[in-house]
């Protein structure tokens, strides 16, 4: 199984390629540079295999939640490159990947995924592991304010993302149960998209590049250019 998978939803640009049991990355915060480094490391990533593009089985994409402009970038180029050579394509929750960001605890743990959406705005979403390297979600992919954020129940959480660092004393306050662990510098990674994917392929849940749509939850996404200056 080759997969290659993207991920420039947020500050942190990323590639990730599934090489038979080996899973190796590259990643990056490089706000505003995802265009020009993105495919030279994809093409690192292939070449450190030892493969070309026409090795590949399917194409992974974070299909957002995150920066309007970042969103955009990988939905389009998994597309383009699924479409040149062929391949499906399976689009993860930017949310989801920046979830297993979170330490390894019990199941019952859980995890808040929460990214700076701007505008007094956050991105959230929240799970727990599955036990098998997966993710079981709480509640619904949502854009709302840290102080409106409603949660579900649970005795322990981890939180992990930008939305923390920006609003950490407002969602400590939402949160139902006891807190573990905090991060603010965590970002969605394209390994974690490579993971959550390949499960995806082997369940046969991949599609057609043209039916690999992104989310950007904000219905506003024709983003100012002082706003897309600050994605």
């Amino acid at each position: 199984m080759n997969l290659l998978a993207i991920e420039t939803a947020t500050e942190a640009c990323s590639v990730a390629l599934i090489h038979g049991q080996e899973l190796i990355a590259r990643s990056e915060i490089a706000p505003r540079r995802h265009t020009e480094l993105v495919l030279p490391m994809a093409d690192a990533l292939l070449a450190e295999a030892g493969i070309d593009r026409h090795a590949l089985d399917a194409i992974a994409v974070g299909r957002g939640p995150g920066a309007f402009t970042g969103v955009r970038l990988g939905v389009s180029l998994a597309q383009g490159m699924a479409l040149g050579l062929d391949l499906p394509v399976i689009t993860i929750s930017s949310l989801a990947a920046l979830a297993l960001e979170a330490p390894e605890e019990g199941e019952e743990t859980a995890i808040l995924a929460v990214i700076d959406a701007r505008m007094g705005e956050i991105y959230a979403a929240s799970y727990r592991r599955d036990g098998l390297g997966g993710l079981i979600a709480l509640d619904e992919e949502r854009i709302c304010t840290a102080d409106s954020l409603q949660l579900p129940a649970a005795s322990a959480w981890q939180v992990v993302g930008t939305g923390w660092a920006t609003y950490a004393t407002e969602l400590s306050q939402r949160l139902t149960g006891t807190l573990h662990s905090a991060d603010g510098v965590r970002y969605p990674q394209a390994a974690h998209v490579a993971e959550l994917a390949l499960a995806e392929f082997n369940a046969g849940r991949a599609q057609a590049p043209e039916l690999a749509l992104p989310v950007y939850l904000r219905d506003k996404v024709a983003l100012t250019l002082v706003e897309q200056g600050k994605a």
